[in-house]
């Protein structure tokens, strides 16, 4: 019988909710505040815990936080049981580590569904663990496991994936759109450091324990991902040697990407970079030459490293020689051979 610890302050909730669950088939070990919850988790190293967010003593945030610091307890499935249904909520709670997020009132069966599905995936996993590690062996079988074991994800364009100083729990794929990654300097100006694409490793961080984030990474298009903890990702490096090296080498070639695009935007002209960014895009969105790029001139200055006023007065350059089409925040590339030549 499987085992799922209740964390939840509210005295009538706490024991209807967890009467639904014992009658359908499983133990219930109950806490009324998150600071018993956490000490609950480690005497019992339950199957499964739903947990509520807003809780005196210690909130959900922190009883997960504290809980995927510790190795015996973070790869317990984790589902947030809350009355917060704001999106970013949501977003804070699963960039935590929780495995789902339910909202009250909630439906039962949904409940019911979402422990079902959690400990299916808890038991695959740790059944298939050494055979998958085993069948590992280079960085296209790594984007495979993704597909097959991640939790799929959607972001909206301008939303943030991550953001600087958040836990880096996850590592993502991504399966489509685009996301580009930025830090903003003391003054407030964003540079934007790269831009990834479909079938690109995003999220690369350190695997030491309590590591954050070190840039933001935002969707300049809808991008529907896919994410492995960090944890998962550490251990079938250490069982795989070889997609190790792989993994590395790619880590390699994004490092000489950003290094090359720093010395762009030290000593190229800003016609040479406003050329070679529209042409980054276009690539990084899968674009043809004779289709609008969408993007603002805030992001392509960004990512250019050039003052916006200098990017408008190229752009409009570029125009009037017949190079690009501009149509608000539309740029369309009328002629591709030109705009390559000045890069």
């Amino acid at each position: 019988m499987k085992t799922i610890l209740l964390i939840e302050d509210d005295i009538a909730l706490r024991e209807n909710t967890a009467e639904l669950i014992e009658l359908s088939g499983y133990k219930v070990i109950t806490a009324t505040n998150g600071q018993e919850g956490i000490t609950e988790a480690i005497t019992h190293f339950p199957d499964l815990i739903i947990c509520d967010i807003m809780m005196p003593k210690a909130d959900g945030y922190s009883v997960l936080q504290t809980l995927s610091e510790m190795p015996k307890t973070q790869n317990i499935p984790f589902i947030f049981l809350s009355a917060k249904t704001e999106h970013k909520e949501v977003r804070k709670g699963m960039n935590l580590g929780a495995d789902d997020y339910l909202t009250k009132p909630f439906d039962e069966e949904d409940l019911l569904h979402a422990i079902e599905s959690r400990l299916a995936k808890a038991i695959l996993m740790a059944n298939h663990e050494n055979e998958n590690n085993e069948k590992i062996l280079n960085l296209h079988e790594l984007k495979i496991f993704f597909d097959d074991h991640g939790d799929k994800i959607s972001i909206k364009k301008g939303e943030k994936l991550y953001q600087l100083g958040e836990h880096a729990n996850y590592i993502y794929l991504i399966t489509s759109g685009a996301i580009k990654t930025s830090h903003i300097d003391e003054n407030g100006k964003e540079l934007t450091t790269k831009l990834y694409c479909s079938n690109d490793l995003i999220g690369f961080s350190s695997f030491a324990a309590h590591t954050t984030h070190l840039e933001n990474a935002i969707a300049v298009k809808n991008a529907e991902l896919t994410r492995l903890p960090n944890e998962e990702v550490k251990q079938l490096l250490k069982e795989n040697k070889q997609l190790s090296l792989d993994v590395i080498d790619n880590l390699q070639e994004n490092l000489i990407e950003v290094k090359e695009q720093l010395v762009q935007m030290a000593y190229a002209s800003v016609r040479r970079k406003t050329a070679q960014t529209i042409l980054k895009f276009a690539e990084v969105l899968n674009k043809k030459p004779s289709d609008p790029i969408k993007i603002t001139r805030v992001d392509l200055a960004s990512v250019a490293g050039i003052a916006p006023e200098s990017l408008i007065r190229t752009l409009s350059s570029l125009k009037k020689e017949g190079l690009i089409e501009i149509e608000g925040r539309t740029i369309k590339i009328l002629s591709l051979d030109s705009l390559t030549e000045i890069v």
